[in-house]
């Protein structure tokens, strides 16, 4: 039993990347693309923050460049991109490497078990947890298994690094911390209740937000808890960080702005729209953070104080999680559509009905957004005009 199912019965940053080296000093995410792969999405939510952000402007609306279809499949997870080639897992435990271009296989592998999970890339490998708990390390060119490590219970969320160690989380209530390269155990963190979150990274620090009630900072280079605030109720969103300040929502329809380094809370929105559960990570940039929750309406509120900006009401669920591409948010929902709207206002530019719920959330590169549904349906949606790289 999930703990949701539990819950319905009851500024200036010094920051280091992913590998530990020095990157200058950040005042907001809208300066991160300079600083990684413009044309990349490596992480479940682009970079190691979970910001949900990029520079790069995608259109008003779209076509459908090409579609996959994987035969009775269904898909809950969001594809990480590299170099051209497009990766998701399916709930059936097919995990597919797509040519971003033409969308033809590149390769295929195959597990026990399905994956909700999204892939995380680096330096020519996938790492990727299933619903079984198996944690897998595969060649990101060949498809081939170069280790597995097995975790006490499912995998949810998609992996992050530090260092030389990638770092996942776990139904078993546990942060794992592996090397990278061999698979071998570095260190484990255990809450009191399920992980069902990226753990986001700044500096030596991992930040969960865990199905215990609580939001915890720990030392990645050892393991050890550094502190907690607690939260009105569960939660599996991944926080997304904007500067000194880690933002994410909740079971019960509260939404958080957390100062990580002085671990206290800098103010708690309330929706204003009811008690919905919110469990649509949310994307950030400066003067805003954007995220939907199940009442249907998507928000965005000024990330200094909570206030709302705008809000848009989508035809069905936003379990999505948006994504913020220059001027334009970019969401799904459950209705099957892929909302474009104006950052700014929130005004509606243009909305796409694909076949299928989308629970998984959008990945952007190249000038092309990667999303994928609930009926086995992967598509790559831009302009024809443009092919990727230009």
């Amino acid at each position: 039993m999930n703990c949701f199912t539990i819950l319905a019965m009851t500024g200036v940053i010094l920051a280091r990347d992913a590998s530990g080296g020095a990157l200058p000093q950040i005042e907001s995410t809208s300066q991160l693309q300079a600083i990684g792969d413009g044309d990349d999405w490596n992480l479940f939510r682009g970079d190691p923050r979970g910001s949900g952000f990029t520079s790069e402007d995608l259109p008003d609306s779209f076509d459908i460049l090409w579609e996959h279809r994987v035969p009775n499949g269904a898909f809950e997870s969001t594809a990480v991109i590299h170099d051209g080639v497009v990766y998701i897992g399916d709930l059936d435990g097919k995990f597919l490497a797509l040519d971003l271009k033409s969308g033809e296989v590149k390769w295929e592998f195959t597990a026990d078990i399905g994956f909700v999970a999204a892939a995380a890339y680096r330096d020519g490998r996938l790492y990727i947890g299933n619903l079984d708990g198996v944690f897998f390390c595969i060649d990101a060119e060949q498809g081939e298994e170069l280790w597995r490590y097995e975790a006490g219970a499912e995998i949810d969320a998609g992996a992050n690094f530090y260092k030389d160690n990638v770092l996942f989380g776990s139904q078993d209530a546990s942060l794992y911390c592996l090397d990278r390269k061999s698979g071998e155990l570095v260190w484990k963190h255990t809450l009191d209740d399920q992980i069902r979150c990226m753990p986001t990274v700044v500096e030596n620090r991992a930040f969960v937000a865990g199905c215990d009630g609580g939001f915890h900072i720990i030392n990645l280079d050892d393991g050890t808890r550094i502190d907690s605030v607690p939260i009105d109720s569960p939660t599996g969103v991944t926080p997304a960080v904007l500067g000194d300040t880690v933002y994410f929502g909740t079971e019960q329809a509260g939404f958080y702005a957390i100062d990580w380094r002085s671990a206290k809370t800098t103010w708690r929105f309330n929706n204003p729209d009811g008690v919905a559960p919110t469990r649509s990570s949310p994307a950030v940039t400066d003067g805003h953070v954007v995220f939907g929750s199940q009442n249907h309406i998507l928000h965005s509120l000024n990330p200094e104080n909570g206030e709302i900006n705008w809000s848009f009401e989508a035809r069905g669920s936003v379990d999505s999680s948006p994504v913020i591409a220059g001027r334009r948010v970019y969401v799904g929902a459950d209705d099957g559509r892929m909302y474009v709207l104006n950052l700014a206002d929130g005004k509606l530019l243009s909305e796409k009905e694909l076949n299928g719920k989308i629970a998984g959330s959008p990945a952007v590169a190249d000038g092309r957004l990667i999303v994928a549904t609930t009926r086995g349906m992967v598509y790559c949606l831009g302009n024809n005009d443009q092919d990727p790289g230009h």
